[in-house]
């Protein structure tokens, strides 16, 4: 009688518990199968916006490529408000540089590089904004600020082109001996890595050339 009683309350205590604690646990259930339906949900919003800010950005290639740029600077306006944390985003920003580069606006796309590299979490991308701007200020008749901006993290990948900007930017500075090094050193990290790069043989070319008719 003893055990009985025993398992008499046992099965009290347990319906005493949960009708304490059965709402709660059904509502934590709820609440779970809820989470994973809109963890569910949300990655595929997710996919759909990725899909859409691809779409869109391929729309955007082929209008910078026809020329288009009005239309092509309202399109990236619409890419970075709907889509601005995706890496399409950041892609359509240095679009959006290079097109002010050819309207003439320098300042315009240094300004708009230099936010990239602020607010970009892409370390490749930051990468490739420094080397744009670092361009731009050799351009602009900057070139210690290229240093400067060069002297910056830049991913392993793009190390040849960061060797080369380095090197336009000490030779603007007149300082042709370092300018060769950085040429050369160009040359060899792209060939290490097999990557192409264009123009940099020509520039250690034509850097001799001068110094054989002086």
């Amino acid at each position: 009688m003893a055990e009985l009683r025993t398992e008499e309350e046992q099965l009290e205590a347990i319906k005493r518990w949960w009708k304490e604690n059965g709402t709660s646990l059904i509502a934590g259930v709820a609440i779970a199968i809820a989470g994973v339906l809109g963890w569910n949900a949300w990655q595929n919003y997710q996919d759909s916006q990725a899909q859409a800010a691809s779409m869109r950005y391929q729309e955007l290639v082929n209008l910078a490529d026809s020329g288009e740029a009005d239309q092509a600077r309202s399109l990236v306006e619409e890419i970075t408000d709907n889509h601005g944390r995706t890496l399409y985003a950041d892609l359509a920003r240095l679009i959006d540089a290079s097109l002010a580069v050819e309207s003439g606006d320098l300042g315009e796309a240094r300004g708009i590089l230099e936010a990239v590299i602020e607010s970009s979490g892409r370390a490749y991308v930051q990468g490739l904004a420094r080397l744009r701007l670092a361009r731009l200020q050799v351009a602009d008749g900057d070139a210690e600020a290229a240093l400067d901006t060069l002297a910056r993290d830049v991913p392993a990948a793009l190390a040849a082109q960061q060797a080369d900007v380095r090197g336009d930017a000490l030779r603007a500075l007149g300082r042709d001996d370092e300018a060769r090094q950085a040429w050369q050193e160009a040359l060899a990290v792209a060939e290490q890595r097999n990557q192409p790069i264009y123009g940099v043989q020509l520039k250690l070319d034509d850097l001799g050339a001068e110094e054989a008719t002086l």
